[in-house]
C-alpha cells in the first residue's frame, strides 16, 4: 500500500463547523469521547453527533487529538491543509506512538512522498497495519515503551 493511496475520511457538520476524521490516522487515544462523550461517542452510529455541545466547545475538544485525526474548519471558510508555522517536536507518548509536530514530508520505500502538516503519528510497537503511521495497535499489543 502506498503512502498516496487514498484513505477514509469522514465528515460531521452542525452547518457551522465541519469535523473531519480520519480513522487511519487514530491512535485510540480515547481524549475525544472522554473529555466530550457527549459529541464523540464510540458507541453509537455515527459516533459523532454534532448537536452534542457548540461549536467552540467542539473545536476545542477536536484541538486536544493527540494524532491528528480529528481535526475542524469552519464552513464559512475553504478548508485546507496548508502548512503551519511551526518549529518541529518530537515526542514520545508513553506506551504509545512517536508523535511528530510541525510540516514534514514521509518518503515510503517505493519513493513515494506524502506532505503531513500539524501533527503526525508515528508506529513505535512495530504492530500497525498502516506503517510508519500508528493505527493505535500499541493498545492491543500492551506495548510499553
Amino acid at each position: 500500500m502506498g503512502l498516496d493511496e487514498k484513505k477514509i475520511t469522514k465528515k460531521y457538520t452542525n452547518n457551522e463547523i465541519t469535523v473531519v476524521w480520519k480513522p487511519d490516522q487514530c491512535i485510540h487515544s480515547t481524549i475525544c469521547w472522554k473529555n466530550l462523550i457527549s459529541v464523540f461517542n464510540p458507541k453509537n452510529r455515527p459516533w459523532v453527533d454534532m448537536s452534542g455541545a457548540d461549536s467552540e466547545t467542539i473545536m476545542n475538544q477536536v484541538k486536544q487529538c493527540p494524532s491528528g485525526a480529528l481535526s475542524y474548519y469552519k464552513n464559512d471558510e475553504e478548508a485546507s491543509d496548508t502548512e503551519v508555522e511551526a518549529e518541529r517536536l518530537i515526542e514520545v507518548m508513553k506506551n504509545g506512538p512517536l508523535l511528530v509536530y510541525g510540516n514534514i514530508t514521509v518518503k515510503s520505500k517505493d519513493g513515494e512522498e506524502k506532505k503531513e502538516n500539524r501533527m503526525t503519528a508515528f508506529c513505535r510497537c512495530g504492530a500497525s497495519s498502516n506503517k510508519p503511521y500508528c493505527d493505535g495497535s500499541h493498545q492491543k499489543i500492551g506495548f510499553e515503551g
